[in-house]
C-alpha cells in the first residue's frame, strides 16, 4: 500500500492530478487508513501509468476512461478500441495540417516587415492572412 505522495513519485505524476483523476472517476477510489489517509495499491499504479501514457499521446480523458473501462471489464473489443485510436489519429492529423498553416502564416507575417510592423498590421486585420488558421478548426475536428 502506498500513500498519495509515494504513488505520485512512482508514477511521476502530480498529487493534484491523482486527486482529480479520482474525483472524475478515472481511477478507482483508494481505501482509507484508520486515520482517513488514502492508501493506494498496484492496480492504482497500473491505472495511472496507463492514463499518463495515454495523455502523453494526446488522448482525451473521455477516451482514456473508455479505454480503461473496456480493459477493466474484459470488453477488449478491438474494433471499438481501434475506433477510438483512429479518431484520435485523425485529430492529430487535423492538428498537424492546422499547425502547418499557422507556421506558413507566421513566417509570412514576420517576413513582411518594411517601414511599419507587418506583424501588428496582420494581427489587427485577419483579412491580410492568406490561410485559414483559426483554432476553431481544431475544435471542429474534435466533434468528428
Amino acid at each position: 500500500m502506498f500513500s498519495i505522495g509515494e504513488l505520485a513519485k512512482q508514477v511521476e505524476i502530480k498529487i493534484t492530478t491523482i486527486r482529480y483523476y479520482e474525483q472524475i472517476g478515472l481511477i478507482k477510489e483508494p481505501m482509507r487508513s484508520l486515520g482517513n489517509q488514502r492508501r493506494y495499491n498496484e492496480a492504482h499504479i497500473k491505472q495511472l501509468r496507463f492514463a499518463k501514457h495515454a495523455r502523453e499521446l494526446g488522448f482525451t480523458l473521455e477516451a482514456i476512461s473508455s479505454l480503461m473501462e473496456m480493459e477493466a471489464t474484459a470488453k477488449n473489443d478491438c474494433g471499438k478500441i481501434d475506433q477510438i485510436a483512429k479518431q484520435h489519429l485523425q485529430h492529430v492529423k487535423d492538428k498537424i495540417v492546422l499547425l502547418i498553416k499557422l507556421q506558413t502564416e507566421l513566417e509570412r507575417m514576420v517576413s513582411g516587415c518594411d517601414n511599419k510592423c507587418y506583424v501588428i498590421e496582420s494581427l489587427s486585420d485577419h483579412h491580410l492572412c492568406t490561410t485559414e488558421h483559426k483554432l476553431t478548426v481544431l475544435e471542429d475536428s474534435k466533434a468528428r
